[in-house]
């Protein structure tokens, strides 16, 4: 089979059908890729274009509620600041970990009306200077493009209000959790709409929104459908309307919701965690004619050749038959995995992964 653009392979994966290879879309923390730039990969080149992986591009849009945004303090190891969703936040500057939140502004009902107030749609939030630099080289050289919105229960409890607060929220004062929601994607659509009106066609949306953990989930299958459900629905009906994909990223182990998720239109599912308890094979048996399948091989393998070879071994066939899936670790790319080891990871994927 000829060799496909990105945006060629990627639709054929959506359609459930077979293209020319899998495609290959993954992200390395900072401090993968300060680790490979120390053993060789050039500074000035995209990891990406360095091991001839997929072109996959992003639009994004600013919904914050634009609290002002202030570095707090500055060592060697980290940065303290504060963000636009009105958070203190540890970042590390050399270290593969999520930020460590340290304070919330938005605590109660009454200081969410305040930040709900300043969520209004303006012109502004979008990087028009970025897409008029860009847009046309993604198109011409078959990127796969995909409208970041940002919204749900992740965003919620992790950037916004805390996250043992947002839960006893759910229980105790569900419609503040849904007006939360609604006003994220309320935001998000009328933003990217902005851009769809100015001609910028996008193939896809997705969003993340993470609601298991290992073994289980955050709230129950019931409190889904009744808060959350509903907010996901309407986001993915906006993208069908227009002919787009819907990609949902959760992490955690969310076998439960599958079925919903199926239901409302999802179209592709990652990263598939398999350390939490998801089993992407089985989930390939069980959905695979319904739902694409994005990541699902083991991070905690991937520094260890030998086992990361033999799960690929395992996985990849059984999860590309009949199309429907694209490559990924089950979390993003961990820093242990030296230049070399992924240097055959990716030639051990693109021979596993042809058709």
């Amino acid at each position: 089979m000829p060799s496909m653009t990105t945006h060629e392979r990627v639709r054929r994966t959506y359609e459930h059908q077979e293209p020319d290879r899998i495609p290959i879309c993954d992200s390395p923390w900072g401090a993968t890729i300060e680790r490979w730039q120390r053993e060789g990969m050039p500074a000035d080149v995209p990891w990406v274009d360095y091991f001839d992986l997929d072109r996959f591009a992003g639009i994004g849009v600013d919904n914050s509620p634009r609290y002002p945004s202030r570095t707090l303090e500055e060592t060697d190891e980290y940065v303290v600041a504060t963000t636009a969703w009105g958070a203190t936040l540890r970042n590390f500057k050399h270290a593969a970990s999520v930020p460590e939140f340290l304070a919330f502004k938005v605590t109660s009902p009454e200081a969410w009306r305040e930040a709900k107030a300043r969520m209004t749609p303006a012109r502004d939030r979008v990087n028009w200077d970025y897409l008029r630099q860009h847009y046309r080289t993604w198109r011409e050289q078959g990127h796969w493009i995909q409208a970041q919105f940002w919204f749900g229960f992740d965003v919620a409890h992790a950037w916004m209000v805390g996250t043992e607060r947002f839960l006893m929220a759910l229980a105790e004062d569900p419609e503040w959790c849904v007006d939360v929601f609604n006003t994220y994607l309320d935001l998000d659509l009328a933003m990217f709409q902005q851009v769809w009106d100015e001609g910028y066609r996008f193939d896809a949306i997705g969003w993340p929104d993470d609601m298991g953990y290992k073994h289980n989930q955050f709230f129950s299958l019931g409190m889904y459908r009744e808060l959350l459900k509903p907010v996901h629905k309407r986001a993915a009906d906006w993208a069908h309307a227009k002919g787009l994909k819907v990609h949902l990223h959760s992490c955690g182990d969310i076998r439960p919701f599958i079925p919903d998720l199926i239901e409302i239109g999802i179209d592709a599912l990652n990263p598939l965690e398999v350390k939490a308890g998801m089993d992407p094979v089985q989930i390939k048996q069980a959905y695979g004619e319904r739902l694409v399948l994005h990541g699902g091989v083991n991070a905690v393998l991937w520094d260890r050749p030998e086992a990361i070879e033999a799960e690929m071994e395992r996985v990849i066939p059984a999860l590309k038959r009949g199309g429907g899936y694209i490559f990924a670790s089950d979390h993003s790319i961990p820093s242990s995995v030296s230049l070399a080891d992924f240097t055959r990871i990716i030639e051990r994927v693109k021979r596993l992964g042809r058709f």
